[in-house]
């Protein structure tokens, strides 16, 4: 009998070539198979009469073939296969591109369903290169017809039939995660009727009922494993910190810091005198001045006889915090190093060694800090900026350099309140909602390609003025092949260096580059020796350069609001007027609507709010980064109300029985969803 761990190639009808092809997209077993949920339907329930079709509206029409289709050879690489069907109210003429196979497959006075757009106009009706089956057949017509993320090689009559052929084959060992009581008061469907309908929806409403007991399941499920997280992280104890006066640390600040500043910094010291490790996000908009509540932590943390680590992404981040921190911290007493990968030998032998003597209060560093050699005497607490930029298991490994040290992780993405509590439901969530006086506002624009020109008359202009711009490219994805983020940047610097902004310092930066040679890059347009950077988001977490006042990023509608929001905040950090473009010919009113929402407001977190609005979360936030379980089903945008239920569910069943021994197959799903990820969340 088959498991759920079978290979795929173990299923009837699946080969080597067709496994292959469903390989490029991680599925690999029955139950990876059966678990690729369609990410969109189309209803083809209604069927038209041709005189009903409207045209520019898809739909589905039944009607018979008057004659044999004819095949026709336009050129070299296009073949043409046209048809005319009739009903009762009109005739269809039907064209087909390259499908020569359907000359001899559609036949002469047999009725078809066809689902496309209808063109023409009223008196004579058309179709181009629509779906088409046998009236009786009803696979891809007729119902409700669902639409699966692809690659190349996998089409969705492959995916669809591959599903099939999954489902049939795992009938009887489907194991239901959900303790019936559970299932019956919260009136979910039984597991066999939701994935058949989540893949196969019999009408509309086996379709919802399929997919609120899926989205139920991952809910209940994810809230199990983030309590008995944060249960095993709380009695984890350490001794209390003492109470620390920072008035010589406030005093010494040229400026006031904000009332929200202040308030996480008092959760903060709050979770390091109650003994037991802090575990703290503390989120912030750009400018809103995270690093002033981790510089009051390493004080407080240091004035209570121990070390302080923070890690940066990138070498350049660890120098600018270093420049920045340095000053007022060593000020206070506290001793301050830098530790990055470029240091030489004789230099890292001896930060190595005063560090581990205890002579060091406070290194900065990139991932040179997670290396075998680096020893601390008394490590007390552990920062990380920008956290999303690190594998969990790299703050895990920093982590256990001390006895239980407390750990405070900084994120310039606002995330909303409810979205945060998920993806960090094993972290205590400190919000940094007030931006400090004196911030500039960045004017931000929406406009379509034709205003190219333009916008490189407006950078040339900011470079006369001594200012410098960014521009951000999209990576370009072509046949279906990985995305290429390398061949954008570099093609778009290569027409700007050779048209219109041939007078100016073009630089590119993107992803492929190693560390260093991006850290070059970055410091050379930080010390104005290029005035413009081509690039990636790669520049979405980076250096301050207060002198750039210009970020224009072409096709905008590819990037979510959240990015868009978080590459704007590069410029805007000095004194200059700063200016933010978006380019985009996309007319969708969805993407309006969401370009619109950027020009109206700099507040990110009712940006965030919107974009989770929309786009759902499946694409906010990149939940595979933060090392967290993906949602497939459940939307996080929409299924609050769901979320909520299955959280006290989860909540009754764990009072009752903390171990899940009632439950053993969800004890053993939470296990596996979690497993790779146990060492980085508690």
């Amino acid at each position: 009998m088959a498991e759920l761990t079978t290979d795929i190639r173990a299923i009837r009808g699946i080969g080597e070539a067709r496994a292959a092809a469903l390989g490029k997209l991680g599925i690999f077993t029955l139950g990876d198979l059966i678990s690729w949920f369609p990410r969109r339907y189309e209803d083809r329930t209604e069927i038209r009469r041709i005189a009903e079709l409207v045209p520019g509206e898809t739909a589905c029409v039944a009607a018979m073939v008057t004659a044999p289709p004819t095949l026709s050879r336009i050129r070299k690489g296009l073949e043409l296969i046209k048809l005319r069907a009739v009903d009762e109210t009109g005739v269809l003429d039907v064209t087909f591109f390259n499908q020569t196979w359907l000359k001899n497959n559609l036949r002469q006075g047999e009725t078809y369903l066809f689902y496309g757009k209808a063109e023409g106009n009223l008196l004579r009706r058309q179709m181009a290169g629509p779906v088409v089956e046998p009236e009786g057949r009803r696979e891809f017509t007729g119902r409700i017809v669902p639409i699966y993320p692809l690659t190349a090689g996998v089409s969705q009559l492959i995916l669809s039939r591959s599903v099939r052929q999954g489902l049939d084959a795992c009938t009887d060992i489907l194991p239901d995660v959900l303790p019936d009581g559970v299932r019956r008061e919260h009136q979910l469907c039984r597991i066999g009727f939701a994935y058949e309908n989540i893949h196969f929806p019999q009408n509309a409403r086996a379709l919802e009922l399929a997919r609120r007991r899926l989205a139920f399941e991952e809910l209940f499920l994810f809230t199990i494993g983030l309590r008995r997280l944060r249960s095993r992280r709380s009695v984890l104890p350490v001794a209390p910190c003492k109470e620390v006066d920072l008035t010589p640390f406030f005093a010494r600040l040229p400026f006031q810091l904000t009332g929200a500043q202040r308030r996480c910094i008092g959760e903060a010291l709050g979770d390091m005198k109650s003994g037991r490790p802090m575990n703290r996000l503390c989120q912030g908009d750009v400018g809103s001045g995270k690093t002033m509540v981790a510089a009051a932590c390493v004080y407080f943390m240091v004035k209570n006889g121990h070390q302080a680590a923070l890690m940066a992404p990138t070498e350049i981040l660890a120098r600018q915090h270093f420049e920045g921190l340095r000053p007022l911290l060593e000020g206070l007493g506290v001793r301050c190093a830098l530790l990055t990968g470029s240091a030489r030998q004789k230099e890292r032998r001896e930060l190595l060694q005063r560090l581990e003597e205890g002579e060091t209060d406070f290194v900065i560093g990139t991932h040179a800090l997670l290396t075998e050699d680096v020893r601390w005497a008394n490590l007390g607490l552990v920062v990380t900026d920008e956290q999303h930029r690190f594998g969990v298991a790299q703050r895990s490994a920093l982590s256990a350099k001390g006895d239980s040290p407390h750990m405070l992780v900084m994120s310039a993405t606002p995330i909303p309140r409810t979205l945060a509590l998920i993806l960090y439901g094993d972290l205590d969530v400190s919000v940094l909602d007030e931006l400090p006086p004196g911030r500039q506002s960045i004017d931000t624009f929406a406009v379509p390609g034709s205003y190219h020109q333009r916008v490189y008359r407006f950078i040339r202009a900011q470079a006369a003025q001594g200012r410098q711009s960014y521009v951000v490219c999209p990576m370009v994805e072509e046949d279906g092949e990985a995305p290429d983020e390398r061949k954008a940047v570099t093609e778009y610097a290569r027409k700007l260096r050779a048209g219109p902004l041939s007078e100016l310092r073009v630089a590119v930066l993107h992803g492929r580059m190693k560390p260093r040679e991006k850290d070059a890059v970055m410091a050379a347009f930080a010390a104005h020796e290029t005035d413009v950077l081509v690039s990636t988001t790669v520049i979405e977490v980076g250096v301050d350069v207060p002198n750039a006042t210009l970020m224009v990023v072409e096709n905008a509608e590819r990037f979510g609001l959240s990015q868009l929001h978080q590459l704007r905040g590069r410029v805007g950090r000095g004194t200059h007027k700063s200016y933010c473009i978006l380019i985009s010919d996309n007319t969708g009113e969805e993407t309006r609507a969401r370009l619109r929402v950027m020009t109206r407001t700099s507040d990110g977190f009712k940006i965030a709010e919107e974009d989770l609005r929309l786009r759902g979360p499946g694409d906010f936030f990149g939940l595979r980064q933060h090392g967290l379980p993906g949602l497939k089903v459940a939307d996080l945008g929409c299924d609050t109300k769901l979320l909520q239920e299955a959280q006290a569910a989860a909540d009754q069943l764990l009072a009752a029985d903390p171990e899940l021994r009632t439950c053993p197959a969800a004890a053993a799903r939470v296990e596996e969803l979690f497993a790779r990820r146990a060492d980085t969340l508690n």
